[in-house]
């Protein structure tokens, strides 16, 4: 206590000795708007300043590799914690992403995350934790803990499982899926195509090369047809 709260007879709750163990996710999101596209968000008021853009495999490794990172330091900083089985399931999975990572996310959107049910402090028990960091969620004055829809015991810190659900839309614990994630990857997979079939129809791609090479052969036919008339009329 300072000499002000002693003077005052102020008395300070205690506060936890234990740091917090969640990092910042900051980095992750600053990349995670590389890899979102105009079809990949549900939000009508979010715009990408290039529309058509198409993440990269490189930029969806980082993704997955940043969420990675996150995940690692919590099982560094506490590799007896009873959320290590866990963690190190969730390593392992981002860890096959990373080296062979999906052309599209189909993780759930932000205005999904704004929905998501949440749980008031008062109804939250003093033993319960979130299973990812492992803290009480009551040690934290400002908690926001959100019940995921495939169980009603599926409890998480928001800060948590948020970058989870905006990669992979499914559960951590059973891996079910949740959200708006499985539609956006198949908007995502039509638009590819789309742009494909575009690509194609300049006359790039393996389907627009063949059909070049046909006009090609056709105009050259034509012009064979036309001097053999030429001929015929001045023999």
């Amino acid at each position: 206590m300072n000499p002000y709260e002693v003077e005052h007879n102020i008395k300070v709750s205690p506060r936890s000795s234990r740091p917090r163990r969640r990092p910042s996710m900051s980095s992750f999101f600053n990349q995670l708007s590389q890899c979102e596209t105009s079809t990949s968000t549900t939000d009508p008021n979010w715009h990408h300043n290039n529309p058509h853009a198409v993440p990269t495999p490189v930029d969806v490794a980082a993704s997955y590799r940043l969420l990675q990172d996150q995940f690692l330091t919590l099982r560094t900083n506490d590799p007896s914690s009873t959320t290590a089985p866990l963690l190190d399931l969730l390593i392992s999975s981002i860890t096959s992403q990373i080296d062979s990572p999906p052309t599209t996310i189909s993780g759930c959107s932000q205005a999904y995350l704004d929905t998501i049910d949440r749980i008031p402090r008062s109804s939250l028990k003093a033993d319960e934790t979130c299973p990812i960091c492992g803290e009480k969620f009551l040690d934290d004055q400002y908690c926001l803990v959100v019940v995921l829809p495939c169980h009603q015991t599926h409890k998480f810190d928001l800060e948590c499982v948020g970058p989870w659900l905006r990669l992979n839309g499914t559960c951590p614990l059973d891996r079910k899926k949740v959200g708006d994630g499985e539609e956006r990857g198949k908007e995502a997979e039509r638009e590819r195509e789309r742009m494909r079939r575009g690509v194609e129809g300049l006359g790039f791609g393996a389907d627009g090369e063949e059909r070049k090479k046909e006009e090609e052969e056709r105009r050259k036919r034509d012009e064979d047809e036309e001097s053999d008339g030429d001929d015929g009329m001045y023999a």
